[in-house]
């Protein structure tokens, strides 16, 4: 049983890791304009900027923007880490649990826009969304399932 906690563990803070890595510095191949938090130029990530406009505090872009994105890196350390895996779990969440608030206040929506541009009206369906659902729950479940230290 205890090997079977370790997998899944392992498979979840790999998942949470990946998206994490993926939103802020984005090693795979074209990925979509607006959507880097550490890499897009001050005013264009399509997220933050969308909650800057709507909120009406400048601070959410870029500012607010590279502090999750650090925090988002400092997650993925620690969930990289099995020592640290549970305390990188809550830090997850919390980042999880925020975006979810987000996206269901006005400031941003469930649905994202694809493009800042004002004449645009597609979004996203509810993508980012469902995937920040996802990652609070992965996040939870390696909290719950990630096994302890064995007490002799």
């Amino acid at each position: 049983m205890r090997i079977f906690r370790h997998l899944i563990s392992w498979a979840l803070a790999l998942f949470l890791i990946a998206m994490f890595i993926q939103s802020t510095i984005a090693p795979l191949p074209d990925p979509s304009e607006g959507s880097v938090k550490l890499f897009d130029a001050p005013g264009q990530n399509i997220v933050f900027q969308t909650i800057a406009e709507r909120s009406g505090v400048s601070l959410f872009e870029p500012a607010g923007r590279f502090v999750i994105a650090i925090i988002e890196l400092f997650a993925a350390f620690f969930l990289l880490l099995p020592f640290s895996r549970r305390f990188g779990a809550a830090i997850a969440a919390l980042v999880c649990g925020a975006a979810i608030a987000f996206h269901l206040s006005p400031w941003l929506g469930r649905n994202v826009p694809l493009s800042l541009d004002p004449a645009s009206t597609a979004t996203d369906g509810g993508q980012l969304f469902m995937l920040s659902i996802l990652m609070l729950v992965a996040s939870l479940l390696v909290m719950v399932v990630h096994p302890g230290r064995i007490r002799g």
